[in-house]
């Protein structure tokens, strides 16, 4: 195959189907690939094989609408073999390690959670200038009693499902994992402690000691505060193609871009456009089947 390069595709399904892994596995091989390198990650859910293509990405839009048209669903990445590892796990917070928005639902208890929801949409399509709107919103949150905080968290905030395991299975092979997130410090410090991050930066909400003030420290960490993290933490492991980027939101383009590996995670279109590959259909322990990681090596 004429200036073909060596591949590796990862099918990952959204469960066990060991036909559908079967159909998945001659859709990906191909009768004119040289399929190499194969191995399953999780038995009937999740394959690896190696090919020569010469436009990965190319194959990678291929086969999900090979895949697609056959009735199966799955997530798939098409990236260069070797060195898929990474030393840097990166995560957006709200809506990719945590199921929620945190200020949408601080937001609730203010009785102003159709208003900010609305903003919160439209700053992650990346319609509005993302530290304008995060004023605005922290702004509606003036007098919010501080105890309010914690009982937000306790009662309306859950991990993602994989969140922990892909922290404490990156962090067990000697990566460095941090949380980045356009939200808030209160919330980033206690989803870094329950997932396994070793590191956390977000905004500060600033208060009176008894209630939100409407205010936000500064500067605010929005999306090149992001890269510049990302930047910052692989310096020392042999740059950002070392680390791996997941997130959802315009805010988090810079870094999925710079990033070796940039995952979109259930993301806007223009992220999902920009990013690597994507998680649509599956969980966060994804982002470990394409690096090549088997079932049976995730941390418990």
């Amino acid at each position: 195959m004429t200036n073909a390069k060596f591949q590796t595709v990862t099918v990952v399904l959204p469960a066990i189907d060991e036909t559908a892994m079967v159909a998945a596995e001659a859709l990906t091989f191909g009768p004119a690939l040289e399929a190499a390198d194969y191995k399953v990650l999780a038995e009937g859910r999740a394959f690896e094989v190696g090919v020569q293509t010469p436009d990965g990405a190319q194959f990678q839009n291929d086969l999900a609408d090979r895949l697609s048209k056959d009735g199966i669903t799955a997530d798939i990445c098409v990236q260069p073999a070797g060195d898929r590892r990474k030393g840097l796990l990166i995560c957006d917070m709200d809506s990719t390690l945590i199921g929620q928005e945190c200020i949408d639902e601080l937001a609730d208890f203010a009785g102003v959670k159709a208003y900010v929801s609305e903003i919160t949409e439209r700053a992650m399509r990346g319609e509005l200038d993302f530290e304008d709107a995060l004023k605005e919103r922290v702004g509606l949150l003036k007098g919010l009693p501080l105890e309010t905080l914690q009982k937000c968290f306790e009662q309306r905030i859950t991990l993602n499902p994989g969140a922990d395991i892909l922290a404490k299975t990156m962090a067990a092979n000697g990566a460095k994992t941090m949380i980045v997130s356009g939200g808030f410090t209160f919330f980033s410090q206690r989803i870094a402690s329950a997932a396994g991050f070793s590191e956390h930066q977000a905004n500060v909400l600033l208060d009176d000691g008894s209630a939100l003030t409407g205010t936000v420290s500064m500067p605010i960490l929005g999306r090149e505060a992001k890269r510049e993290a990302l930047l910052d933490r692989c310096a020392d492991i042999g740059g950002p193609q070392n680390a791996v980027a997941v997130g959802d939101g315009a805010n988090d383009l810079a870094m999925i871009t710079a990033a070796g590996l940039g995952i979109a995670y259930y993301a806007k279109p223009a992220v999902a456009a920009a990013a690597h590959c994507a998680i649509h259909h599956t969980d966060l322990k994804t982002a470990l089947f394409y690096q090549g990681y088997a079932e049976d090596e995730f941390a418990a």
